[in-house]
């Protein structure tokens, strides 16, 4: 593993190139799992875990985040699209995006959206509920929550 991305594993600002680069191995991990893994705690649970961590890492790669001074100064403007994407507030909104998804599955958001025959569409957003799926959004919410919070440790 490279020096640049050890050094943005462990930053306690990452860029968004650091994000970028969680994303994409995050993504890889995912394909591998969805390839690989047979039916179970790996395919069923760690998969929906990663995938609230994916999404937070991709929004973040792509949305940038002012620095503390730029902060306090929004803060003073009373911008509050800047402190969404600060990241309780932004795992957050990732976290109601999951379930949102989820519960999309069962009201059978695909078939009402008329793109049951799709196959692609069937992947991406899901075709059946299951009430363990939001446990596991729930343990990815809390599990950036938690990297978040040791991070802000001195």
């Amino acid at each position: 593993m490279s020096t640049a991305v050890i050094r943005a594993f462990i930053s306690r600002n990452p860029s968004r190139k650091s994000f970028f680069i969680y994303a994409v191995l995050l993504f890889l991990i995912e394909v591998l799992i969805a390839l690989y893994a047979p039916a179970g705690v790996i395919r069923g649970f760690v998969g929906d875990v990663l995938v609230v961590i994916l999404l937070f890492c991709m929004v973040r790669a792509v949305v940038p985040v002012a620095h503390s001074v730029e902060k306090a100064a929004a803060k003073n403007k009373g911008d509050s699209i800047q402190r969404l994407f600060q990241t309780p507030w932004l795992a957050l909104a990732v976290l109601l995006f999951a379930f949102a998804i989820e519960f999309g599955q069962y009201w059978g958001l695909v078939d009402k959206l008329g793109l049951g025959g799709n196959h692609l569409a069937r992947i991406v957003i899901g075709s059946h509920f299951d009430p363990l799926d939001l446990v596991a959004y729930f343990v990815g919410y809390l599990i950036l929550l938690g990297c978040y919070w040791t991070s802000r440790q001195p």
